[in-house]
């Protein structure tokens, strides 16, 4: 995955979100906000030197690197939530953080009394949000050593008797209870699946969730558009074609199989949007994240198209009043951006004519934290005709 050069490229991550109109208060001025998601503008009709280096900084030969280290890729895994960074561009997004926010303060009906467990808790940010709407106890769970900063942060607050930070896996922990009245994660990654932390969300709904209990959130839904992008393709892909006089074109091969996680402009979508797959957290089975999907994508204007583009939605079903939010082109910008699918060809599209195709979404079967996305799509149209088998790999 890596990241598209554009109007925001010499900005860090808060400033992108700074300088975004988000029609949100400081949650210090105000706890609440008449506006609790992005999804106004953006829901689609459900039918996607040179200098010599100081010898004291080498590394002795006799320093190895390798030797000790049996970590697994789901420990590398846990330990990139150890860096406080990420937590930060996290808690930065503004859409994310605040729609959490005000799903609990504005329904504290759902949270009055009732015991909670934080799947995933990081910082904790989401337990203290629930501490406060007036949870009975709250069980906060990180397997990552930021587990250790929340348990300051919990206690720096005044919540230590309310929030109970507990350091392991989901699956191989012990709660204090039985069971939960509430599961709160928030679980998504780039392309909703990756790093398959859905799956731990679910163990623990089946471990600990009373029968009549709440996940939140508790529907999420895929989509899939498609796009123009023919500079930043001619930059990405084709640039492999010809370095430096040199044929690199075996790296294009590759380059084309890696999704690139980046904002994609919405006047560059060409089509409609498809829905792909809905999941319902409360009732799905971990099998139903791996799927194949059928869809057809419209054009709205002649046009070339060079890339497919996926995102989500997210929706807290059992609130007072619908609340949500998009990642999609059309709203708001999150730290999710989209997820664009470069395509082997250049399609030349009419007003009218239709790609037809099906995704299929699958765990990697080495490291079940990667995704594997397969594209079989065709264009039967007036000035180009193809179908094609596209294969991706989300690492």
């Amino acid at each position: 995955m890596g990241r598209r050069k554009n109007s925001n490229d010499n900005m860090n991550e808060s400033s992108q979100l700074h300088n975004t109109k988000i029609r949100f208060e400081d949650p210090e001025e105000e706890e609440t906000t008449q506006c609790s998601n992005n999804l106004d503008e953006s829901m689609c009709d459900p039918d996607v030197s040179d200098k010599a280096i100081d010898e004291s900084l080498c590394v002795p030969d006799d320093v190895s690197f390798v030797d000790g280290d049996d970590k697994t890729s789901a420990d590398y895994y846990f330990d990139s939530y150890s860096h406080f960074g990420i937590h930060e561009e996290m808690l930065k997004d503004v859409v994310r953080t605040k729609t959490y926010q005000n799903v609990i303060y504005q329904n504290k009906f759902l949270f009055k009394n009732k015991v909670v467990l934080d799947v995933g808790a990081g910082t904790g940010i989401l337990s203290l949000f629930c501490a406060k709407a007036g949870a009975a106890h709250v069980y906060a769970v990180e397997c990552s050593h930021m587990a250790d900063m929340a348990k300051e942060i919990v206690e720096a607050n005044g919540f230590s008797n309310v929030i109970t930070v507990l350091k392991g896996k989901i699956e191989e922990i012990e709660l204090p209870v039985a069971k939960v009245d509430i599961i709160i994660s928030e679980w998504m990654g780039y392309f909703l699946l990756f790093e398959n932390m859905l799956n731990t969300v679910l163990c623990a709904r089946d471990k600990w969730l009373v029968d009549d209990g709440v996940v939140l959130p508790d529907k999420t839904s895929l989509y899939l558009t498609a796009i123009e992008d023919a500079e930043y393709k001619d930059d990405k892909i084709e640039f492999w074609n010809s370095v430096y006089g040199f044929d690199m074109s075996c790296i294009k091969k590759q380059a084309l199989m890696e999704p690139l996680v980046d904002t994609v402009d919405q006047n560059q979508i060409v089509t409609n949007c498809q829905l792909l797959k809905t999941m319902d957290i409360s009732k799905m089975a971990p099998g139903d994240a791996s799927f194949t999907a059928p869809f057809k994508l419209v054009a709205e204007r002649d046009d070339y198209i060079h890339a497919f583009v996926a995102y989500f939605d997210v929706s807290f079903t059992k609130c007072h009043k619908f609340t949500g939010f998009s990642t999609g082109p059309r709203s708001r910008v999150t730290h999710w951006k989209q997820t664009v699918l470069y395509l082997e060809d250049v399609l030349t599209i009419c007003e009218g004519e239709a790609i037809v195709g099906s995704m299929t979404v699958a765990q990697n079967k080495k490291n079940p934290r990667d995704v594997d996305i397969l594209l079989k799509y065709s264009l039967n149209g007036r000035r180009c005709m193809v179908s094609r088998v596209q294969s991706y790999k989300m690492r």
